[in-house]
């Protein structure tokens, strides 16, 4: 397969992406915290903690600054080659399906680049905070992992509808340059508008399940201040780092199932592109 054969070649270099993205994702995982203590040495009159989180930040912006332009390059190179093999494997003058599978594999490629460092990020962010939010407060803790289950129950129960209303989408995307050499104004408008039938569908599923997680995380977030807050010893730098820590996980809970959408999409173009079976 030529997808298991480019992996097994660039092996080394998806490795030290790999390392990459770990080191951000700890080094983010640490902002809040740092951002607390912050907050704690100016109220004592310090600096030290302003020093700590200058540095953090610099880490983390040369750090990713430099993965980006190597992934950039490298990307690059693994779009230029499977796009070939797929064009390869199709019919010679069928322009129409190769010009559709070439923007799918550029999708998949693109997802690969840019949304699935986020998705390790968002991912390994989440575990980290979660053991965070544990060690500073068990009931909001407990509260995550109710709240998870929930977002994640949403997402599941409406996964085959994505998959079908992505796959009719797809369907018609394969007609349309044979659409568009016909130039008739009429076959046009009829393949534009189910495209778009099928899009509106997709968005639709996508605002229900987020609407429905925000939800959930906005009353996660009410309920953390409400718990946070009660306590014989307040520390304002703590409370201020758990508020954060919880406002982190809600980004990472509510990203996490956008990603799943985007999977499943993937799942159904690669079942299109003939080279990952050859």
């Amino acid at each position: 397969m030529v997808i298991r054969k480019t992996i097994k070649q660039n092996r080394f270099r998806l490795i030290f992406t790999l390392i990459l993205i770990l080191a951000e994702s700890i080094l983010g995982i640490m902002f809040p915290l740092f951002i607390g203590k912050a907050i704690t040495s100016v109220l004592n009159s310090e600096v030290t903690g302003i020093w700590y989180l200058g540095i953090l930040g610099i880490g983390m912006i040369v750090m990713g600054g430099f993965r980006r332009m190597l992934d950039s390059r490298f990307y690059a190179r693994i779009y230029t080659r499977l796009s070939s093999e797929t064009v390869k494997h199709l019919p010679e003058n069928d322009y129409s399906k190769k010009s559709a599978r070439l923007s799918m594999l550029k999708e998949m490629v693109l997802f690969a680049e840019n949304q699935l460092p986020e998705l390790i990020t968002h991912s390994i962010g989440l575990v980290g905070v979660m053991i965070i939010i544990a060690t500073l407060n068990i009931y909001i803790f407990i509260g995550t992992i109710i709240t998870g289950c929930l977002i994640t129950g949403i997402y599941l129960l409406n996964g085959n509808k994505t998959i079908l209303y992505n796959t009719q989408f797809n369907n018609e995307l394969e007609n349309q340059v044979d659409i568009l050499t016909t130039n008739r104004q009429s076959g046009l408008k009829q393949h534009l508008l189910k495209l778009m039938r099928w899009n509106i569908r997709l968005s639709d599923i996508e605002t229900i399940n987020y609407s429905l997680s925000w939800i959930i995380m906005m009353a996660l977030l009410l309920l953390s201040i409400v718990l946070s807050a009660n306590g014989d010893d307040i520390k304002y730098g703590v409370l201020f780092a758990l508020i954060m820590y919880v406002y982190q996980y809600i980004e990472s809970m509510v990203s996490l199932p956008l990603y799943y959408q985007e999977w499943l999409r993937l799942k159904e173009i690669t079942r299109r592109i003939q080279v990952f079976d050859t």
